[in-house]
């Protein structure tokens, strides 16, 4: 078995890591400790992989480093080299999991830690872990176990230790009894696809549907993370096909809501080579946590998701660039794809009398989608609600159409 790499900033989190790393191996759990500490020498602890090292790694000296103009900077540069270093670690055989402590240190080993596949151990220790701050850096699309440390890591006390103590045991069961994610056995076909609250009953229409014909579906929530994760499985040669059926993750980027897939978001299948069909499921609106709309949108019709989350109406001139970003993205494609337009709505509340009914906006989305589309890739409309489960099933049956490879 390989080792589980601890990244922390040993100048002020040296004591406690080293506590950690005893834990981990009377456990019988062996450990590679990483310093990303910027400013000063560890203490209490002698790392694995100093500081010195991984700033050499980087062709740049450790004075260079702290010599960046700003923490930030110097901080977004030390993330970067000790995530490649785990990154070459985990190709060669040498890592089997990792572990991410502290503060601004925790972000830093965080972005290492999600260079581990799915599958591998992953946990991050912080006081910032709270819920009154953004998941999203400890995270990112990988399967991060995210641990409040309760106190500020700063010490041995008995509240901390306990912590410590329950982490190296998760560590220790998940080496013992879980497993990396694996590549699909054979006669396997897993189909990936996109979901959201408003497109589950027609997701769940498709996903009968394609078992009937063999192919098991993995559904992702197309929440901002969703989809990216989806994108980076596909490229790991885990599904024969994709069903984007939700691809609302394109909006959110427009206006600033939480839902953002980022710059990518729509291209990757296509230029892996995956067939796959794409279905708008809602594009109509922008996703804002309960109480952030901006004042400059709380005019437009809204929904209340439920009480953490706020929809937002799209503008006719924000589906109109969806629209055209639709289309860019898609037309990088290699493979074979379909496009599926539901002229009856997109989301829950875009019905008659609907909070988002909006058909000539839909048509506005569908008429720049159209005009900037190869024209090689069809696009076929339906006189369906986003949400239907015959528009599901639809869905499944024009996918069932396309040359799939067994394998990819």
């Amino acid at each position: 078995m390989g080792k589980v790499v601890i990244v922390a900033t040993l100048d002020t989190k040296g004591a406690e890591v080293a506590y950690l790393r005893d834990r981990l191996n009377g456990l019988g759990v062996d450990t590679l400790v990483v310093d990303v500490g910027i400013l000063g020498e560890p203490v209490g602890i002698v790392p694995d992989v100093s500081h010195t090292e991984l700033a050499r790694r980087g062709g740049i000296t450790l004075a260079q480093l702290q010599a960046s103009g700003t923490r930030g900077r110097a901080v977004d540069t030390m993330r970067t080299l000790v995530s490649e270093f785990v990154r070459e670690q985990y190709a060669a055989g040498a890592l089997v999991g990792g572990i991410s402590v502290g503060g601004v240190g925790a972000v830093m080993g965080a972005a290492a830690i999600q260079e581990l596949p799915v599958g591998s151990p992953k946990i991050v220790v912080a006081p910032t872990a709270s819920g009154h701050h953004e998941f999203g850096p400890y995270v990112g699309t990988k399967d991060v176990m995210v641990v409040h440390s309760v106190v500020d890591i700063l010490g041995l006390n008995p509240v901390s230790m306990t912590v410590f103590d329950n982490v190296a045991a998760a560590m220790f069961g998940m080496l013992a009894h879980g497993h990396p994610l694996m590549p699909p056995p054979t006669g396997k076909r897993y189909v990936a696809t996109t979901m959201l609250g408003n497109t589950t009953a027609a997701v769940g229409a498709l996903k009968d549907r394609l078992a009937e014909h063999g192919y098991e579906t993995v559904v992702f929530h197309s929440n901002g993370v969703g989809g990216p994760a989806m994108e980076e499985l596909a490229a790991e040669g885990q599904f024969v096909g994709v069903i984007d059926y939700t691809t609302n993750e394109i909006n959110d980027p427009l206006v600033g809501g939480i839902h953002n897939g980022g710059p990518d978001r729509l291209r990757r299948i296509g230029m892996l080579g995956i067939p796959q069909v794409l279905v708008p499921g809602c594009l109509d609106f922008s996703v804002w946590a309960a109480g952030s709309v901006p004042v400059t949108m709380r005019d437009r019709p809204f929904y209340d998701h439920n009480p953490e989350y706020t929809l937002v109406l799209a503008t006719h001139q924000e589906k109109a660039a969806m629209g055209r970003i639709f289309a860019e993205r898609v037309n990088e494609s290699t493979a074979e794809v379909r496009i599926v337009m539901p002229l009856l709505g997109l989301s829950i509340p875009a019905v008659p009398n609907g909070a988002f009914w909006d058909p000539e906006g839909d048509a506005i989305f569908l008429h720049e989608l159209r005009a900037n589309l190869r024209s090689d890739i069809p696009v076929q409309t339906v006189d369906r609600h986003i949400n239907d489960p015959e528009l599901g099933r639809f869905v499944a049956d024009l996918f069932l159409s396309l040359r799939i490879k067994e394998t990819i």
